[in-house]
């Protein structure tokens, strides 16, 4: 009992030094973990024959799932402002408009619908809890309302991928040809709820 007692005494002193400051290097258990051999950027190895520790793309290698039009990814384009429309290159390559319109409502239905309701009129669970406790900035906006009905695609886009006021960005949870497919989708349930003799030709026909 008493070399148990001696030990726990020993125990308790030498955890109380945990985090004491010290000019001797630490006992570390599994120094691997602390010290990992790795190269520092732009640093010299001797492995490979130009001995850089950065390695080029291999040549002939194809990126995927990586935007490679700036004006796809952030809904702008140079100097003319944000896009008007979802680019048809996007709806095209995800078979066509019926099939990207299903893959929006899908995607719409999982990330917007909380806040912005099934039917896009800003009475989502999300909403209607935070009315009633009085906390009105979290409320959501409805997408019937003609500020929204009118601004660009792009401008859309842009709202998911970067957020706006309480709104938090998507861009990490929502790939870029989904969040057109989002907007594309905003679009038509817009059309829905829409009055008729609000309506251009084009959309009177749809």
């Amino acid at each position: 009992m008493r070399t148990l007692l001696i030990a726990l005494a020993f125990a308790t002193l030498a955890t109380g030094c945990v985090g004491a400051e010290s000019s001797e290097a630490p006992v570390v258990g599994i120094r691997n973990i602390y010290n990992q051999p790795r190269y520092d950027t732009q640093e010299r190895q001797p492995f490979f024959p130009d001995q850089r520790s950065m390695r080029p793309q291999v040549e002939g290698a194809v990126s995927r799932e990586m935007e490679r039009s700036l004006t796809t990814a952030t809904g702008l384009a140079a100097n003319e402002g944000y896009l008007l429309e979802v680019p048809a290159t996007i709806i095209a390559r995800r078979g066509g408009s019926a099939a990207f319109l299903r893959r929006g409502k899908d995607r719409y239905e999982i990330y917007c619908a909380t806040c912005h309701s099934v039917s896009g009129d800003g009475k989502g669970m999300v909403s209607r809890r935070a009315a009633s406790l009085g906390a009105s900035g979290l409320v959501a906006p409805t997408f019937h309302d003609d500020r929204l009905r009118h601004i660009p695609d792009g401008q859309l886009f842009a709202t998911i991928t970067n957020g706006v006021r309480n709104m938090p960005a998507y861009a990490h949870n929502i790939p870029v040809d989904d969040r057109w497919a989002i907007v594309h989708y905003v679009r038509a349930l817009q059309l829905s709820q829409a009055p008729v003799a609000a309506l251009n030709n084009t959309e009177q026909s749809k």
